[in-house]
């Protein structure tokens, strides 16, 4: 119920430091398919900020600042670090043979999900300052909507796909030919990778992937 308030500070913060792209998240995105309802409150955020917060129409007004500026130089010279890192590992491409990268984001979301099951990271309303009637009857009751498909939208999702597969069938065994023998190539496979979606599922250039490269698993 707080999330769109934690993402109202995070939109102000992003355009205070010019952020030139900029999305707010739905409060209920973590539980569902965001409703009508949060999505209009998401929305809100920016056109607040945007037509009603006058201090957002000013080119950075925390230039200049000595806590920006060290926070600034905080998260460069961790940036530095990082690519560093990738670097010893032979760039981009030989950090990701070894998983450097899948590894770094699942232990940060591991080390997140400890800290906030253990206390050491306070989250209102989640571990800290709880709602005190929560488990007595005595609270509103929380209704979140979830959005889910029916089987009928479901069927109909998977006929479309195995009618697309059928009716692209030949023009995509050779997309997938051809987008395999660019990846066990070694070249750039994105203009081959863009011929391949158009007569292509998600799935099938997936596997063809799979294939070529195999598929990674991480020992937790």
């Amino acid at each position: 119920d707080f999330n769109d308030i934690r993402t109202t500070l995070q939109a102000l913060i992003a355009l205070y430091d010019n952020c030139n792209s900029l999305h707010t998240n739905a409060y209920d995105e973590a539980v569902t398919t965001p409703t009508e309802e949060s999505v209009r409150r998401a929305l809100a955020i920016q056109l607040i900020i945007n037509r009603e917060w006058g201090l957002a129409m000013n080119e950075n007004p925390l230039q200049g600042s000595y806590i920006i500026d060290e926070l600034t130089d905080l998260l460069e010279e961790a940036v530095l670090t990082e690519f560093e890192r990738i670097s010893e590992r032979g760039g981009v491409l030989g950090a990701m043979e070894t998983g450097y990268q899948r590894g770094r984001i699942q232990d940060e979301s591991m080390l997140y999900e400890q800290r906030k099951h253990d206390g050491t990271l306070p989250i209102v309303g989640v571990n800290t300052f709880r709602n005190p009637h929560a488990d007595d009857g005595t609270a509103a009751p929380a209704t979140v909507e979830l959005a889910r498909a029916t089987e009928q939208e479901k069927q109909s999702q998977l006929e479309r796909v195995t009618d697309f597969q059928t009716r692209n069938a030949d023009a995509a065994r050779a997309a997938l030919a051809e987008l395999k023998r660019a990846a066990a190539g070694g070249e750039n496979v994105f203009a081959v990778l863009m011929d391949a979606a158009r007569v292509c599922s998600l799935q099938q250039i997936t596997e063809a992937f799979f294939e070529v490269g195999g598929a990674y698993r991480r020992n937790v």
